[in-house]
């Protein structure tokens, strides 16, 4: 559920399987009710108190009619709609419900209306207990003595406090429960105040109504001559039932609070797992002294009070854990690319110890390109953002020894499957070479990336991909497909992981289509778009982490050459050869040679041609763009043999020999040079 703001606590993950003891014990169930989905969730013991089985319940409030009488049923939605219209923050009422055998029983609820920062209510979590006995008599309840009445008021709202607690989060959440809510005025106190142990002292997190805290109070010694640092000290409650007890007992504190009119007091210390770990006062002005009941009352309170700040504190000290640990797997810093405007990315929706295996990252190529890398490692937790770091280095290792795309992505799922561990990941390896625009992608498992056109269009770039790393490795299926797209000036390229595009209730597809829009509709900027993107995120929520990273190539400076560009193209891999083709077709209209591009294309396939065929070894293809007196487009062909080419007549009726004749026809120079134990063809054409 998204954030609704200080108010809007979450559920834990485990809830309602283990409802709070404190409830179980007093048989009374809880419900947390989230009015922005409609879904009205029920601990164990609140299906015991309608009689009903959890399967035979699909979350919605109306479905509880099989139980309640439409008569019921409709008296108890006015009184919830009078509250939450008038501004209250509780209700409570007893309603009928007909149990599995046809029979008739009284059940009470109090619930507790959470609002957000502007009012707005946006979940109410209460109880529901048998009332049954309490009103087989018609007129028991006209006979209560009002000070039982009170009691039973104030023994619900502290189960209503309970089961708010149960959901906190942090240590902020537990204040805002008490605090910020006024859950513990409906106890009666006229001010709070409570402390946590930090090293030896008791430091006050807490105090209402603001501005009531007494000078000198904010951090104290345990050993000092207050009424919290007494309750750590002897680890008892201690209950002050008039003015005379507390100015007696506490003369350097009691100056200070006179002006609340204090009538009486109690302080309770904050136990958890044998140890304390804070105090919390309550203070009256209305009342005095305390009966045996509602000291139990209120040493309950203190008790799931105490549980609910450890939880948050484990939690809270896991979290910082594991998010600092995912953060030092990160590259801390994005390099300036030349030629492009780049922006990353990184929404954490860890719960605990459960962080992803998501990451992103951006490598500088020789030559004026980059490589830009999105994945997701398999798995919620260290052991995946472990992982995920190592995965991140060895790809950036390979791709930086000038390894094709397809090769770094076989390479580095062949060493996840020997890193012995049991995960996969998802990956999209982007080679871009941003002087002409042309951009080799390899899919792992992964979602397709997005392209983003400078007129505001954007478009899903189907890539045919291979098996997740790893996985692959394991099965013997390392062939990895190429695909090319050509990133025209003002083009973005999106990568992103699945946490941005996957949604409770729809599909991929649907997914990609809702981000496809939203990047068309969003700013053109890449940071102020990576920015829109990560708030859609928060606002939708989410299970998963979500990495982004965006990459914008720039119109290409005036009046420069273009550069070099470098293709690795192995015997036997018609793939390579295609790869360098496209490069060298795109250079071409890249570096203002049409008119010639045709002669170029076939020069440089013949050089190629000839270097695979007779060296029976690999060659690397390289194009420069030369500036002189005349503007040149050079093109190498280098491989590892010393022999050294000739120009022959191939006759009428051969079919080879011809490779050098039609370079030295349609190229304004070519020639042989050594290059360490092999050699290197060029030729030249002269440009516009």
């Amino acid at each position: 559920m998204a954030d609704r703001g200080a108010s809007a606590l979450s559920l834990p993950e485990d809830w309602p399987a283990h409802p709070d003891p404190i409830l179980a014990l007093n048989r009374m169930g809880s419900f947390d009710w989230d009015l922005d989905a409609g879904l009205f969730h029920m601990d164990a013991q609140a299906f015991e108190v309608f009689d009903l089985r959890p399967e035979e319940y699909d979350g919605r409030p109306e479905s509880l009619a099989v139980r309640v009488p439409p008569p019921e049923s409709a008296r108890l939605d006015a009184v919830i709609a009078r509250a939450i219209k008038d501004g209250s923050e509780n209700y409570g009422a007893y309603f009928r419900i007909r149990c599995r055998d046809g029979t008739l029983r009284w059940t009470h609820t109090q619930g507790y209306i959470r609002r957000d920062e502007t009012g707005r209510p946006r979940r109410v979590v209460g109880i529901v207990r048998d009332a049954t006995d309490e009103l087989a008599d018609g007129t028991a309840r006209s006979l209560r003595a009002a000070q039982e009445e009170a009691f039973r008021q104030q023994t619900s709202v502290v189960q209503v406090i309970s089961a708010a607690l149960a959901h906190a989060r942090s240590v902020q959440d537990v204040i805002d429960v008490l605090k910020d809510t006024h859950g513990v005025r409906h106890l009666g106190a006229a001010s709070l105040v409570m402390g946590l142990m930090e090293a030896g002292r008791i430091r006050l997190v807490a105090e209402g109504p603001a501005g009531s805290f007494v000078p000198g109070t904010r951090v104290t010694r345990i050993d000092e001559p207050y009424p919290m640092s007494e309750v750590v000290r002897t680890l008892t409650p201690r209950f002050i039932e008039s003015p005379e007890e507390f100015a007696a007992g506490y003369p350097i504190l009691w100056p200070h609070i006179t002006d609340l009119h204090i009538t009486s007091a109690a302080y309770l210390p904050l136990i958890a797992q044998a140890r304390p770990i804070g105090a919390m006062g309550l203070l009256y002005d209305d009342r005095r002294g305390f009966s045996a009941e509602e000291r139990a009352v209120l040493v309950a309170l203190g008790s799931s009070i105490a549980q609910s700040l450890m939880r948050a504190m484990l939690y809270e000290q896991e979290k910082d854990l594991a998010q600092g640990l995912q953060q030092a797997m990160l590259p801390r810093t994005i390099p300036s690319v030349r030629g492009a405007d780049v922006a990353v990315r990184y929404r954490s929706a860890a719960l605990g110890r459960d962080i992803g295996g998501d990451w992103y990252d951006l490598i500088p190529l020789p030559g004026g390109r980059v490589g830009a890398v999105i994945g997701d490692v398999q798995g919620h937790d260290t052991h995946a953002a472990a992982v995920m770091g190592q995965l991140r280095i060895v790809l950036r290792a390979y791709a930086a020894e000038g390894h094709t795309p397809a090769t770094v992505m076989a390479r580095a799922s062949v060493f996840l499957h020997e890193l012995d561990t049991d995960r996969f990941a998802t990956c999209l390896y982007a080679e871009a070479d941003l002087s002409t625009g042309v951009v080799q992608m390899v899919r792992a498992g992964h979602i397709d990336p997005l392209v983003r056109g400078s007129d505001g269009s954007c478009a899903r770039i189907p890539v045919e991909g291979g098996l997740p790393l790893g996985l692959s490795a394991e099965f013997g299926r390392l062939e990895y497909p190429v695909a090319t797209l050509e990133l025209d000036p003002g083009h973005t390229l999106l990568l992103c992981t699945d946490g941005l595009v996957e949604q409770p209730g729809t599909d991929l597809d649907d997914g990609m289509r809702s981000l496809t829009a939203l990047v068309a509709d969003g700013p053109d900027e890449v940071r102020d778009l990576a920015d829109r993107l990560i708030q859609r995120s928060e606002e939708q929520g989410g299970d998963d982490d979500v990495a982004l990273l965006l990459l914008r190539r720039r119109a290409p400076e005036a009046a420069r050459p273009a550069g070099r560009l470098q293709q690795h193209v192995a015997p036997g891999d018609p793939e390579a050869l295609v790869q360098a083709r496209h490069m060298i077709r795109a250079a071409v209209r890249a570096w203002g040679a049409r008119d010639r591009a045709d002669e170029i294309e076939l020069a440089a396939d013949e050089l190629i041609t000839n270097a695979l065929l007779h060296t029976e070894g690999s060659a690397v293809v390289t194009l420069r763009s030369l500036v002189g007196r005349e503007r040149r487009l050079r093109i190498e062909v280098e491989d590892a043999s010393s022999a050294l080419p000739r120009r022959r007549d191939a006759g009428e009726d051969g079919v080879s020999g011809r490779g050098l004749l039609l370079v030295d026809r349609l190229a304004d120079a070519w020639g042989v040079e050594a290059r360490g134990g092999g050699k290197a063809v060029w030729c030249e054409f002269r440009l516009p």
